[in-house]
């Protein structure tokens, strides 16, 4: 018996050193369109599309924070208002929430109902929250374990979901809502769904 290695075939010596460079020419290729993208505009990188866009929520039913005095969330809330919503995941721990809680109080004084989704909280940190920076919220469901979250799709907080008349899914939007985003797609959206 020979310790020999068998001879590699010549074409799989060629396979074995043409596939790491076709590899890297795909991925330049990619790497080269994602910046052209973010040139022209035509990349976003929060763009994660959500497959619950054009689509109701899934069902669901969160405990209220007693504390806060608001009722609860269940899916059944959010259909047949006759008007759009807006959805808000957050929590009392996350920065970005803070950004973008002046925006969510702006949507509550222009008479937008807006639900929260306390994500992975303490009751007692998410009323101190709503004290320090104010209640947008007209109703707030507790997700302590994250399970509802994880059901409609959520990568992680703040994420914010635009629902039409019919309860339809029509936006969602990983990160704050900046002034910028309320003002280029939230606000725009709510006039075309008929908000106000």
């Amino acid at each position: 018996m020979s310790d020999a290695a068998a001879p590699v075939p010549p074409s799989r010596r060629k396979l074995l050193i043409y596939a790491p460079l076709a590899a890297a020419t795909a991925a330049g290729v990619g790497f080269w369109y994602m910046l052209r993208g973010l040139q022209d505009g035509s990349f976003n990188p929060r763009g994660v599309p959500s497959a619950l866009v054009g689509r109701p929520p899934p069902d669901f039913t969160l405990p209220g924070i007693e504390s806060t005095g608001l009722p609860a969330l269940a899916s059944a809330d959010l259909r047949g208002l006759n008007r759009p919503v807006v959805v808000n995941f957050w929590a009392s721990w996350c920065v970005p929430c803070i950004i973008e809680h002046p925006q969510l109080m702006a949507l509550h004084r222009q008479g937008v109902p807006v639900f929260g989704v306390n994500y992975k909280d303490r009751p007692g940190d998410a009323q101190a929250f709503l004290t320090r920076h104010g209640n947008p919220f007209q109703r707030l469901g507790a997700d302590e374990p994250g399970r509802v979250s994880i059901d409609w799709g959520v990568y992680g907080v703040p994420e914010t979901y635009v629902l039409d008349r019919q309860g339809i899914v029509r936006y969602r939007w990983a990160g704050p809502i900046t002034p910028e985003i309320m003002r280029s797609d939230v606000e725009p959206l709510l006039r075309s769904l008929g908000a106000g």
